[in-house]
């Protein structure tokens, strides 16, 4: 028995050790076929158009094809599911936006995917951070003095974001719980609904991403107030932030490439390091910023801890605003 016990032994740490070099193997032929990245969202829209600029630049990189599929409905749900089924081979990459990891979880009674289980981080692929922009109408040029209107008015200046549970209304909600006022929400099915609310005069104010708005900045439509990334931007320099009001408050939507769980490590070490090369290219970082996307490359290790950070940060807005799931 004992020498059985120990031939078991021994097979097993050759099985562990071929499976090893296997995976390494892989690595250095990989890819070897197309790689496909599953995204949440219709093809089109901003999300889809980063995930296309990154798949045509890894297919420059691999000289072979990576092509997205959208798997669009039930608010990431279809996607993520998706993606969790698929054999971590590194053919299948998940490319979500925030909202899958941080407010899907939270928000969706018995959620069945658990993102540090099923799936390992790639890297970060970009943050979007959202413009709190108001009428013109509504007489202020600057934060504070936006806060001290709606102080003033408690309840009565009504804001226009994405539908309740979207990233805009969650940045609002926080918004409105730091700087101490109340506002009235009113949910829209997209950004143009809003706007075109606002131009008639029926809201004095949208949080929205800085693309979608740009159009009516550059009319005069509306007037943007603050930018809710931590540092201004830097093709906006004139642009204040809401942390230079609001100490410590900064807020941004992003994009991460996950694969799933079980994925050869040294196959996501080589996905990362050519995604970070992907994202330093000028040309990639001029493309994201026409979209209101700035660049920010992350190690494993870096976006793990960043996914984790955000997940804290957004659970308890998500039960402030009465989003939880029970």
């Amino acid at each position: 028995m004992k020498g059985h016990s120990a031939l078991s032994a021994l097979c097993s740490v050759a099985i562990l050790r071929a499976s090893a070099a296997s995976s390494v193997a892989n690595a250095d032929e990989y890819p070897s076929r197309y790689v496909s990245i599953i995204t949440q969202v219709a093809a089109g829209s901003g999300p889809d158009v980063i995930a296309r600029i990154v798949a045509e630049r890894l297919t420059q990189s691999w000289g072979q094809q990576v092509t997205i599929v959208n798997r669009q409905g039930a608010a990431g749900l279809i996607a993520a599911q998706a993606a969790v089924s698929a054999q971590p081979d590194g053919y299948t990459l998940y490319m979500p936006t925030s909202t899958a990891l941080v407010i899907l979880p939270e928000t969706q009674p018995k959620f069945p995917v658990n993102f540090e289980r099923d799936f390992v981080p790639i890297g970060l692929v970009g943050e979007s951070p959202m413009v709190i922009a108001v009428s013109p109408a509504l007489g202020v040029n600057t934060l504070e003095e936006f806060i001290a209107l709606a102080k003033k008015r408690p309840g009565e200046i009504l804001y226009a974001a994405n539908n309740r549970g979207s990233f805009p209304h969650l940045t609002a909600e926080w918004f409105r719980s730091r700087a101490g006022i109340e506002l009235t929400f009113v949910p829209y099915p997209g950004a143009a609904a809003g706007l075109n609310d606002i131009m008639g005069g029926r809201i004095s104010m949208i949080v929205e991403g800085r693309s979608a708005l740009t159009g009516a900045l550059q009319a005069g439509s509306i007037k943007a107030l603050a930018v809710t990334s931590a540092t201004r931007l830097p093709n906006f320099p004139d642009l204040a932030t809401v942390a230079e009001t609001i100490p410590g408050f900064a807020v941004v939507a992003w994009y991460a490439l996950l694969a799933p769980a079980g994925t050869p490590d040294p196959i996501v070490r080589k996905v990362s390091q050519d995604l970070h090369i992907v994202l330093k290219q000028p040309t990639v970082d001029q493309k994201f910023e026409t979209l209101g996307v700035y660049a920010r490359p992350m190690s494993p290790g870096e976006t793990a801890e960043f996914i984790g950070s955000e997940q804290r940060l957004w659970k308890p807005v998500i039960k402030e605003a009465g989003l939880a799931s029970q």
